[in-house]
């Protein structure tokens, strides 16, 4: 079983910058695929990005290259997103999610969520 708890969600202006963690407990946590989900009002939830803490190879949507970046803490069993030149189209809840995925977006895929992080960029 593994426990995800999201943080560092908040307003921002377009253009601004914000830092989510995910904080993991449980087992095996250093054997899966992190990644983080969004979704946005009246959307499906998509992939953003992942990291796979085996080999901490990272994984980003084409929508987010070059402005976010998936990253790891392995003290602190933390998988952050930093989130720069945010845009007004970023606005959703963020979710951390764990699993084994076939493909790194594949939603179904991943077996443990966390609660959602709320972000919201102002124009």
């Amino acid at each position: 079983q593994v426990q995800l708890v999201e943080s560092g969600g908040g307003l921002v202006q377009a253009g601004g910058s914000l830092r989510l963690s995910c904080i993991a407990s449980g087992r095996a946590f250093s054997s899966y695929v992190m990644a983080w989900f969004r979704q946005a009002p009246g959307k499906e939830r998509e992939s953003v990005a992942a990291i796979n803490l085996i080999d901490s190879t990272t994984y980003h949507a084409d929508s987010v290259k070059g402005r976010f970046t998936i990253s790891r803490d392995n003290v602190k069993n933390t998988v952050v997103l930093q989130m720069n030149g945010l845009k007004p189209e970023d606005t959703a809840v963020y979710y951390c999610a764990a699993g084994n995925p076939i493909g790194w977006s594949r939603e179904n895929d991943y077996n443990y969520w966390g609660q959602g992080t709320q972000v919201t960029v102002s124009s």
